[in-house]
C-alpha cells in the first residue's frame, strides 16, 4: 500500500526552496486553482528549476512573504522588481524581488503528457491569455463549466 504523507505548504515548499538552491530540479503536484487554465489542481503537475534570471511570462515559485509562496506567473518585470499573477486570477498581484524566485516551471506535466515550458504554442497561449485579462472572468467561467 502507498503511504502518503503530506506537511503544510510553507513546510513542503520551503524544502522545495532547499533543493532548487542546491542546483536539483523538484516535481510537486499543483495546489490550488489559481493558475488555471493552464495548470489544473489535481490533475497537473510542474516541474521546477532555478535559473539566472526570470522574464515576464515565466511561471515561478516565489516566496513573496517569510514562509508564504506562491506559483504565478510573472506580469511585469522593471529591474529586479516583479509582479506576480496566477492565470486564473482576475485580480490581485503580488510583488517580490529577483531574489525572492525559488524557481521557474520548465514543465507541465499532465496525466496525457509533459509539455516544455518554453514551447512555441504554448507561449503563444499563455500571451493570448494575457491579452485577454479584460474578459478573463467570463473566460474563467466558460472553463469551469466545462471541466
Amino acid at each position: 500500500a502507498e503511504v502518503k504523507h503530506e506537511l503544510p505548504n510553507d513546510a513542503f515548499l520551503g524544502l522545495v526552496s532547499e533543493t532548487l538552491a542546491e542546483g536539483h530540479t523538484a516535481i510537486i503536484w499543483v495546489n490550488g486553482y489559481s493558475m488555471r487554465p493552464f495548470i489544473e489542481f489535481g490533475r497537473d503537475k510542474v516541474k521546477l528549476a532555478s535559473a539566472e534570471t526570470y522574464q515576464v511570462g515565466d511561471a515561478v515559485l516565489a516566496e513573496i512573504a517569510k514562509g508564504h509562496y506562491v506559483l504565478h506567473r510573472i506580469i511585469k518585470k522593471e529591474g529586479n522588481k516583479l509582479t506576480l499573477q496566477g492565470d486564473g486570477n482576475v485580480r490581485g498581484v503580488e510583488y517580490c524581488t529577483m531574489a525572492d524566485v525559488r524557481g521557474v516551471v520548465t514543465e507541465y506535466i499532465r496525466p496525457s503528457r509533459t509539455l516544455l515550458a518554453d514551447d512555441a504554442c504554448l507561449q503563444r497561449k499563455i500571451r493570448l491569455w494575457r491579452m485577454l485579462r479584460p474578459i478573463r472572468r467570463y473566460l474563467l467561467f466558460l472553463y469551469k463549466a466545462v471541466i
